[in-house]
């Protein structure tokens, strides 16, 4: 799903300005000189997370998003027309060109989660939380969105919300994981029902002694 932008919207600040200017110098460092524009990507990055911080403690919370007046202030920085930053924040799903929820739940839905009962992970957040995909609830904790493979097949049907990966989802524990972050719970990242890493959901079924030694067994 093409997430929704309008550079020219209501909710477009009139400016922008980066808090930490000191990262901002760290990452122009990275790069050699007249190569400034290799910043474009983590300034982006930078500026998203910035906003997921502000958005946590306003009325109503609201998640990490990339204002247009960011993109005109980037461009500034790293000396590039404007529409050079347009160009990279619109070809990426990971940047976000509009307000979101304090947690973005991102579905995969391709092939592997799919047959895994993915639709029915998708149905079961619908319904508990009252909107559909491309949705954001009233209180802002909530978006919801359809995307493509999050390459964690192995432990299908999985989802991302913000920089987490939830996995081996079934509906019932698609609702817990919902009901915990809405009361400010730390809930485990990874597998929801046990697994290590990517082995078998009920453990090693070789190399056993090299899984112990690891300590993943």
């Amino acid at each position: 799903m093409k997430k929704p932008f309008d550079l020219n919207a209501d909710y477009q600040p009139e400016s922008f300005a980066f808090r930490d200017q000191e990262m901002v110098e760290n990452i122009l460092a990275r790069y050699p000189k007249g190569r400034q524009r290799s910043a474009i990507m983590p300034l982006l990055d930078l500026t998203q997370r910035q906003l997921a911080e502000e958005g946590a403690t306003a009325k109503p919370v609201y998640g990490g998003w990339i204002p247009r007046a960011a993109m005109d202030e980037i461009a500034r920085i790293v000396d590039q027309p404007a529409i050079k930053v347009y160009e990279v924040a619109t070809f990426y799903s990971m940047y976000n060109l509009a307000p979101v929820g304090k947690y973005l739940v991102q579905f995969c839905t391709t092939t592997p989660c799919w047959l895994n009962g993915s639709a029915e992970i998708v149905k079961a957040a619908e319904k508990h939380l009252k909107i559909h995909n491309g949705e954001t609830t009233k209180d802002g904790m909530f978006t919801l969105m359809e995307v493509e493979c999050l390459g964690a097949c192995v432990n299908a049907p999985m989802i991302q919300i913000n920089d987490n990966y939830y996995e081996d989802l079934t509906p019932e524990l698609m609702v817990d994981l919902l009901k915990a972050l809405a009361e400010g719970k730390d809930v485990p990242v990874g597998s929801q029902q046990g697994r290590k890493c990517s082995m078998a959901i009920k453990g090693p079924t070789c190399l056993h002694e090299q899984a112990k030694k690891a300590g993943v067994a």
